[in-house]
């Protein structure tokens, strides 16, 4: 546990020092803010990838979705948990990057920072103070198959970062841009949408039961904890649907124009 907290104590930091070491070394036209900003996106690419891919030994592993274990499972949460807090020191230090390049009035406040970011740092705070320890504890010796699945939602974040990329380099109007865009809404539906349904319906294929009979024969707080897991993720699944309307309506809006 300490050792694996240690590594990513080191690692996530490191990681991020070295981009932006590497991309200010070879692209001496790229401002600190462009610098720091990539990094930030290749890092959290790096975490997702680390994390699908736990998350895809772990399923594979457990035959069965209630007692199945493997060591990943626990393992990866105590590398989970430095990530956690660099990715919040992380979106801080953007935000200060991006309100210094500005000039526009005071410098960025934690408080302001608190406000303008509240969603992802409640995000942030539950699965610290919430997921860890059901994970880490609560739930026993059981449920590692669950935790596999949780993990899988992650598959979707570089695809995210790359539109980000993509944006800060003001190349949102290209074909990659729009490809992309394409694979983000796909692996968001399926990974953080449909993986709710998939958990269900993968316990009521090993119980004999029916998709709809299985949130009435689990108890009421796994039900209230699948709700408040998915309700963020529907909420950013309609502000990338948003967005994708946007991006495929303006050459439409131009040409009609």
């Amino acid at each position: 546990m300490l050792l694996t907290l240690a590594w990513g104590a080191l690692f996530f930091p490191g990681l991020f020092a070295l981009c932006t070491w590497a991309l200010r070394r070879s692209r001496p036209g790229w401002s600190r803010t462009d610098c720091v900003m990539i990094s930030t996106r290749l890092v959290s690419s790096v975490h997702a990838v680390l994390a699908t891919g736990s998350g895809i030994v772990i399923i594979r592993s457990c035959d069965d979705v209630i007692t199945g274990r493997h060591w990943l499972a626990r393992e990866y949460v105590w590398f989970l948990i430095p990530y956690m807090i660099y990715d919040s020191y992380a979106m801080y230090l953007c935000d200060w990057c991006r309100t210094r390049d500005q000039n526009r009035g005071p410098s960025l406040t934690l408080r302001n920072f608190l406000s303008r970011n509240r969603l992802m740092i409640t995000h942030h705070a539950v699965i610290l103070f919430v997921l860890v320890p059901v994970a880490q504890s609560l739930r026993g010796d059981l449920g590692d198959f669950f935790v596999g699945c949780i993990f899988m939602a992650e598959l979707s974040t570089p695809f995210v970062s790359l539109g980000r990329v993509l944006i800060q380099l003001k190349q949102q109007h290209t074909l990659l841009y729009k490809v992309n865009g394409i694979l983000t809404l796909t692996t968001f539906f399926c990974c953080r949408i449909l993986l709710f349904p998939f958990m269900y319906w993968s316990y009521g294929r090993q119980q004999g039961l029916s998709l709809l009979q299985v949130p009435f024969s689990i108890p009421f707080y796994c039900n209230m904890a699948n709700a408040f897991l998915i309700a963020p993720q529907l909420y950013w699944f309609c502000l990338l649907c948003r967005k994708a309307v946007r991006l495929f309506d303006t050459p439409q809006a131009k040409k009609d124009g």
